[in-house]
């Protein structure tokens, strides 16, 4: 699992209002829902005096634009609707740290949309909200979301989204896409659950570079959350914004209690990984240990015998044990036993083999 950075575009020191391309940002499609308590109409847009049309009606809508990739269209789009130049900056210029910022007759939301790639990878993006009285705009850098689950409930009627206003629209928007961040996590947590075995008979620096790259990915993680969290925290505690109803907060505070249950999460998790890490080092350490152990003992049973070795190799004429015939079996005797001792010595303190307690 890959999380890959992003360089933020900006144009340094640019007038407020600058709106800079995202990279690889696809043109814009414009998908629109409206409806009313009885009635569901969706459909693609390509004139923007169509989406005029539909926005000036007493119905809700929904406008979804997946792609940044068109400055121009998106202004005309802004003027349409009435967004504020800055409004149109924090959209455009991604990536935004998550937040709620309100307007003369908007509310913005910033989050990070998070979904699992088909190769396993994460994928991630800026999801931006525009609360209006009778219209919710939404905002993607690209194709393909994971907010079906709330269209199926617009086209069914399921709950009370067709009865509510724009907020509870934002709300629902907002809520599924927190919910999406709990499939990842029991990805992560099934991942870290295969590490404790994995650490334990697997000391290959593979292990360790998978294992800082999840602690990368829960530290961005974090990083998302935390600021999602505050900014719903404004709205929970009763912020004035009028586009946002107060019988709606309550909804909000149950997302709130989702990003609380993430972040706590997600501590427990980047602890976990710190400690999987460490057992790693243990584990290595340990074995380098022993390693050298055994590389040791075989070394100190070897420093005699080369040492009679050295003696007996040395070609002086007058050593006496060079004309004895016994001599040469004495000398390896002497060794087989040095090395025997050794070997019985080294057992018993228990440096190899099963360590033998001394009998009183």
């Amino acid at each position: 699992m890959v999380l890959t950075m992003r360089k933020r575009r900006h144009a340094v020191g640019a007038t407020p209002g600058t709106l800079v391309a995202p990279a690889e940002s696809p043109p814009p499609r414009i998908h629109v829902i409206d409806y009313t308590r009885s009635e569901v109409e969706a459909t693609e847009i390509t004139d923007l005096d169509r989406l005029c049309e539909i926005v000036k009606r007493e119905s809700l809508t929904w406008v979804d634009i997946q792609g940044l990739g068109d400055i121009d269209l998106l202004r005309k789009i802004g003027k349409v609707f009435g967004f504020h130049d800055l409004l149109l900056e924090d959209v455009v210029n991604v990536p935004q740290r998550p937040k709620v910022d309100e307007y003369e007759k908007h509310v913005l939301f910033v989050t990070r949309m998070l979904k699992l790639r088909d190769d396993g990878e994460l994928d991630r993006e800026q999801l931006s909200i525009v609360v209006g009285s009778n219209y919710v705009v939404t905002f993607q850098e690209r194709y393909g979301d994971v907010l079906d689950p709330v269209r199926k409930r617009i086209e069914i009627g399921r709950g009370p989204i067709r009865k509510s206003g724009a907020d509870y629209l934002a709300y629902a928007i907002l809520d599924t896409v927190i919910d999406a961040y709990f499939p990842i996590l029991e990805e992560i947590g099934d991942r870290l659950e295969a590490f404790e075995d994995v650490v334990m008979r697997d000391t290959s620096s593979r292990v360790l570079r998978d294992l800082n790259d999840l602690k990368a990915v829960l530290l961005i993680l974090r990083r998302l959350v935390w600021p999602q969290r505050e900014a719903l925290g404004q709205v929970c505690r009763g912020k004035d914004m009028p586009l946002i109803h107060a019988k709606t907060v309550v909804y909000y505070r149950d997302t709130y209690d989702h990003c609380v249950q993430i972040a706590e999460i997600l501590e427990q998790y980047r602890e976990l990984a710190g400690g999987l890490v460490n057992t790693y080092l243990s584990v290595a350490s340990n074995r380098m240990n022993e390693t050298m152990k055994v590389l040791t003992v075989m070394a100190s049973i070897f420093i005699p015998l080369t040492f009679i070795a050295g003696i007996y190799g040395m070609n002086f004429e007058n050593m006496p044990e060079l004309r004895s015939p016994m001599a040469y079996p004495v000398i390896l005797a002497v060794m087989v036993l040095i090395a025997g001792g050794m070997l019985w010595f080294f057992r018993r303190k228990g440096w190899i083999g099963a360590r033998t307690e001394p009998k009183d």
